[in-house]
């Protein structure tokens, strides 16, 4: 299964404020690059990752965010994907903590 159009459309839409985000199709998912750097998946079913360690991996986590595998990757928060604002601060909080 591979990630959908319409996934891909609304995840560039919801962190648009970032700026200068590149993205690429990877094993049914896509990976999102802010400044030529990875921070986030997009998995086939439509989940949005950051890519977040220390601090900020432990606050996704006591949020309930869940981890994609055993990788760096956490879910965003249903509230963030609802708000473009709060899901930038926490991509920008994401990256910052790379």
């Amino acid at each position: 299964m591979a990630v959908s159009q319409a996934d891909i459309a609304f995840v560039l839409d919801l962190l648009s404020d970032l700026g200068d985000l590149t993205s690429r199709k990877m094993f049914g998912g896509m990976c999102l690059y802010h400044q030529d750097m990875v921070f986030a998946l997009l998995s086939s079913d439509g989940t949005l990752y950051l890519k977040a360690k220390d601090a900020v991996a432990q606050e996704l986590a006591e949020a309930g965010s869940t981890q994609f595998h055993n990788m760096p990757y956490w879910s965003v928060p249903m509230s963030a994907l609802d708000d473009p604002q709060e899901a930038c601060t926490l991509a920008q909080r994401t990256i910052a903590s790379l």
